[in-house]
């Protein structure tokens, strides 16, 4: 994935474009992420108002998605505003030719007016959901995680999670060492699962002590993945009941503790499987799974291949000379 086509139209929202140009943009070759050619796709090539007062000028015409890695559709700061008929039918042609793209917040818009999400689940910002859910009774929304995929399309919700989309996208092509990397220099928590909920309540000042706590379990459990922990244990850390702990656990981060767990041994197990020759039931062991099959079952689950050919992969992408003239 080293082409990335941003579809550009008067009206896209700036926070998306800044999101989606300080991911892909940079030259971060030095910090071991690979290069990327980012693209900035318009039906017309003259300068694009943004809200703001803000202007942009696209040097990529529509043609060049169907040619893209990665086809990225920013929100419009109007979701109801129409999009071009020629912007559409490239997103379309782009989709046919396997091409995957990703909407972040009311993008999902106009991916629904392309026609591509019906049938298929698509997430926005929780309060446009219900808006995105009437227009367009066809697609099935969601609207409490922070990211789905469905049939090659990948929407997201509001502002932020557009972040945690972008970042996970550059996992799964190029691994958890790129994405981190990545993460770090836009100072940003480097893993986010899309199940995680899009809003949480209101905190109390009761509830930020509580919060302070569980941060303390986390971050204890992160450095103690290749151990056997349970709920139970990181309840005992945190002075709580198991039930009392979980139901804390999931109001502070949107997820269940067995889900977050996974989730950081399933990145732990990618980093692994990226940087050391370790065999596969080692990494199994060091990422704290229980077995190398329960290791094997969760990790395809998450990664869509089995740990061989996850390392494979990574080690052919971190090995092949660039074509020239490719970024």
């Amino acid at each position: 994935m080293h082409r990335v086509a941003i579809v550009v139209q008067p009206g896209i929202r700036s926070f998306d474009l800044a999101v989606i140009t300080e991911v892909w943009g940079p030259d971060r070759s030095r910090m071991g992420v690979p290069s990327f050619e980012l693209g900035r796709c318009a039906a017309d090539p003259g300068p694009i108002p943004l809200p703001g007062g803000l202007t942009l000028a696209p040097d990529r015409g529509l043609d060049w998605l169907a040619r893209a890695d990665l086809v990225v559709v920013p929100a419009l700061a109007e979701p109801a505003d129409p999009t071009p008929e020629p912007v559409l039918a490239a997103l379309r042609e782009a989709h046919a030719r396997g091409v995957p793209i990703a909407a972040l917040c009311a993008g999902a818009f106009v991916l629904a007016e392309a026609g591509l999400l019906e049938g298929r689940r698509a997430v926005t910002h929780w309060w446009l959901a219900p808006q995105l859910a009437a227009r367009h009774p066809g697609v099935i929304v969601e609207d409490a995680p922070l990211y789905v995929e469905d049939g090659g399309l990948w929407t997201s919700a509001g502002v932020a999670s557009g972040i945690d989309l972008c970042l996970h996208l550059v996992r799964r092509a190029h691994g958890a060492e790129a994405a981190a990397a990545i993460a770090r220099s836009m100072v940003t928590g480097p893993f986010r699962t899309g199940d995680h909920a899009q809003y949480l309540d209101r905190p109390t000042p009761a509830a930020d002590r509580t919060a302070e706590v569980l941060a303390a379990v986390r971050e204890r459990a992160l450095r103690s993945l290749h151990e056997p922990l349970s709920v139970a244990v990181m309840a005992r850390w945190a002075g709580m009941s198991p039930r009392s702990f979980a139901r804390h656990f999931a109001a502070s981060t949107g997820t269940t503790p067995h889900r977050w767990l996974l989730g950081h041994r399933i990145d732990e197990a990618r980093k692994l499987l990226e940087r050391t020759d370790h065999p596969v039931p080692e990494v199994a062991r060091r990422a704290g799974f229980a077995s190398e099959v329960t290791f094997r079952q969760h990790f395809t689950a998450h990664a869509g291949v089995s740990p061989r050919a996850y390392r494979a992969s990574a080690t052919v992408t971190a090995a092949a000379p660039k074509p020239a003239g490719q970024c």
